[in-house]
C-alpha cells in the first residue's frame, strides 16, 4: 500500500465535506492519502482498530464471517462514509471484515489522532452519531432483503450500490466475489446475471460488468435500494 506524506485539500469525502471548515481542515491535517488495492483486507473481525479510512474513490464491503464459509456483506462503504465507525462508539475492536472492494485512494488516518479529534470536536460527534444511524439502517436492510428477495433483484440492488461508489459504468466484479457477497453459490449468480444481461441491463465480460441501463436496473431491484438511498439522503443529506 502506497500513501503520500499530506492529503487534499479539499476531500471528495462527502462525510468529511459535511464537517464545518475549520473542523475539517484540522481532521485532514492528520490523514494521509493511500492507494486502496481491490481485495486487500484492512481488518478481521476482532481485530483492533489502527486506523480509520475515508475513501474518495475506493469502497469497502463490511462482511460478517458466517460458519467456516467465506461470509455474508452487510454493509458497503463509499465516499459517502468512512470505515470504523465502532471507534465513535468508544469500541477499537471491528465488528466485521473490511475488505476492498473497489480498488483506489481513501484518507487513513491512525485510531490515536481520530480519538482525539473526536473529543475535541462536536460537529464531528454529531455528524457520525448521524452516519452510525445510517449504517445500522443499511445492514438491518440487507438483513431483511436477504430472508424475503429474489436473487435477480438483490443482484441488481447490489450493483446499483456498487455503481453509486465506482468512479464509472464498468468496474471489475467476478462471479466468484458476487456470490461471496451475496452469500450464494455460483450457479444462481450466473442465472440472475444472465437475466440482467439478457434486459440489455448490464453486459458481463471477464469479470467485468458495465451498467448499460441504469433506469431499468433500478426498476428491477427490490426496494431495498431505495430505502438505503432515502436513509442516506434524509440523515446525511448525500
Amino acid at each position: 500500500m502506497s500513501a503520500r506524506a499530506t492529503a487534499p485539500p479539499v476531500p471528495s469525502n462527502h462525510l468529511l465535506a459535511s464537517l464545518p471548515h475549520v473542523d475539517r481542515h484540522r481532521l485532514i491535517a492528520k490523514c494521509d492519502e493511500v492507494a486502496l488495492v481491490e481485495s486487500d483486507v484492512l481488518c478481521e473481525r476482532g481485530d483492533r482498530i489502527d486506523h480509520v479510512y475515508f475513501p474518495i474513490e475506493s469502497f469497502i464491503s463490511l462482511i460478517t464471517p458466517i460458519d467456516h464459509q467465506a461470509g455474508f456483506e452487510v454493509g458497503m462503504v463509499g465516499a459517502e462514509g468512512m470505515h470504523a465507525i465502532s471507534l465513535a462508539l468508544g469500541v477499537d475492536i471491528a465488528p466485521q471484515r473490511a475488505l476492498v472492494q473497489g480498488a483506489g485512494t481513501a484518507l487513513r488516518m491512525k485510531t490515536v489522532a481520530f480519538r482525539r479529534e473526536l473529543a475535541r470536536s462536536a460537529s464531528l460527534r454529531r455528524l457520525l452519531d448521524r452516519y452510525v444511524y445510517v449504517l445500522m439502517s443499511q445492514m438491518a436492510q440487507a438483513g431483511a432483503c436477504t430472508r424475503f428477495h429474489l436473487l435477480e433483484e438483490r443482484v441488481a440492488r447490489w450493483l446499483l450500490m456498487t455503481h453509486d461508489r465506482a468512479p464509472g459504468d464498468t468496474f471489475h466484479l467476478t462471479q466468484e466475489f458476487l456470490g461471496y457477497m451475496l452469500g450464494m453459490r455460483r450457479v444462481g449468480i450466473t442465472k440472475a446475471a444472465g437475466a440482467l444481461q439478457d434486459k440489455r441491463l448490464i453486459r458481463y465480460t471477464r469479470g467485468a460488468i458495465t451498467i448499460l441501463d441504469r433506469a431499468g436496473l433500478e426498476a428491477v431491484a427490490c426496494a431495498c435500494y431505495r430505502i438505503d438511498r432515502d436513509a442516506y439522503t434524509s440523515v446525511l443529506g448525500c
